[in-house]
């Protein structure tokens, strides 16, 4: 092995080991505190997005079609925020979630395996599971404001109104169904 190739060899290693740590202007705790909250608001966000695709495929009554386009449509913007956080939560130079056991540790949205559920609990449970990441969302604001990140707290204010969307939704869905 000549020299040069035991360079790189020891480059390649060295590479390999080195960690993730993005470039920020933040402070160590700030990229810490941050993305712990991002990644609770992401764990919660693949829960939801589960759960909502699970209702949307498991949907059955009178109003099937229209409870059937609705969760579609908010499974897609759910999965629509995945991706927009993971990347935040690697700009601002932290790492994020590895897997669904690392989300199942992290959620907070409860799942729910039941053989049936009756269309309009479906809306329900769904309607306080976006309450619950909206309230999340919120507290993760508060911890980027903290930090001054303003990118997050943008990001986190347009998510927290779409949320509040879904709920609003879900609500008016299900009043004096029958």
């Amino acid at each position: 092995m000549t020299a040069n190739s035991e360079s790189q060899t020891a480059q390649l290693q060295a590479r390999r080991k080195a960690s993730l740590a993005t470039p920020s202007d933040l402070p160590a705790e700030a990229t810490r505190d941050i993305a712990a909250a991002l990644n609770g608001v992401l764990a919660d966000v693949f829960a939801l997005y589960l759960k909502t695709k699970n209702f949307h495929w498991h949907m059955s009554g009178a109003h099937f079609r229209d409870y059937h386009l609705l969760l579609d449509e908010q499974g897609d913007q759910l999965y629509a925020m995945t991706d927009p956080i993971a990347e935040r939560i690697r700009k601002v130079g932290g790492t994020t979630l590895r897997s669904i056991g690392h989300i199942a540790r992290t959620q907070r949205i409860s799942d729910n395996d039941a053989d049936y559920v009756d269309p309009l609990d479906m809306l329900a449970e769904l309607r306080e599971d976006n309450k619950t990441l909206a309230a999340r969302m919120r507290e993760a604001h508060n911890v980027t404001d903290e930090h001054r990140d303003i990118a997050s707290s943008s990001l986190l204010e347009n998510w927290i109104d779409e949320t509040e969307r879904r709920t609003w939704f879900l609500f008016e869905s299900s009043r004096n169904a029958g």
